[in-house]
């Protein structure tokens, strides 16, 4: 992405304060940031984020900007949902990063998820009708929840008036942020 390309879009990335796969979070708002968007990053509380690499090595740790509870998700352009197995199983169990994900899909704005990410679509009950990727462990989850399920390194479906970019794993990074800023700059 280049420069001041995405000037003016604004992006929530929604976590819990553990577990969350550190390049799924860190790789995705730099270059976000770099391309000028302005990125902001809720957790479920003000603690600092503390990834893990691998869903096991301490990675990096990441200061939020907001808290779940208090950011208003209607002043976003797109959902950013990373994953990391701990961080994507007990973000689908908050209410508010569910209702989120619920408020993007149904007032037409983009969502983007990687890697065990899209359990909070899953959770939501978005996913219906959409073709998508994540880590192949999803796989049933997304299909018993009417999603179709492919092993491709980056998915952009559109149906149902909104816009959902998924991924697989870490691996996809480089597909998963081009599809992200071309979303952006053409939403």
């Amino acid at each position: 992405m280049a420069h001041n390309e995405l000037a003016g879009r604004r992006v929530l990335v929604i976590v819990t304060n553990y577990g969350v796969e550190q390049d799924e979070l860190v790789v995705p708002v730099k270059h976000l940031r770099r391309a000028s968007a302005a990125v902001d990053v809720a957790a479920v509380s003000a603690e600092p984020i503390h990834t893990l690499v691998g869903d096991k090595d301490p990675g990096e740790s990441v200061q939020p900007s907001h808290t779940l509870a208090t950011v208003n998700p209607a002043d976003y352009d797109l959902l950013l949902v990373p994953g990391g197995t701990l961080n994507a199983d007990a973000l689908r169990l908050n209410d508010t990063a569910v209702d989120a994900v619920r408020s993007f899909a149904s007032s037409g704005r983009p969502i983007a998820a990687i890697c065990h990410g899209p359990w909070a679509l899953v959770e939501a009950g978005v996913v219906t009708g959409k073709t998508l990727t994540s880590y192949p462990s999803l796989r049933t989850d997304i299909r018993n929840a009417g999603g179709t399920w492919v092993d491709e390194s980056v998915v952009a479906d559109d149906t149902d008036g909104w816009t959902l970019i998924t991924s697989r794993t870490p691996d996809d990074l480089d597909d998963f942020v081009r599809a992200i800023g071309t979303v952006l700059t053409t939403a």
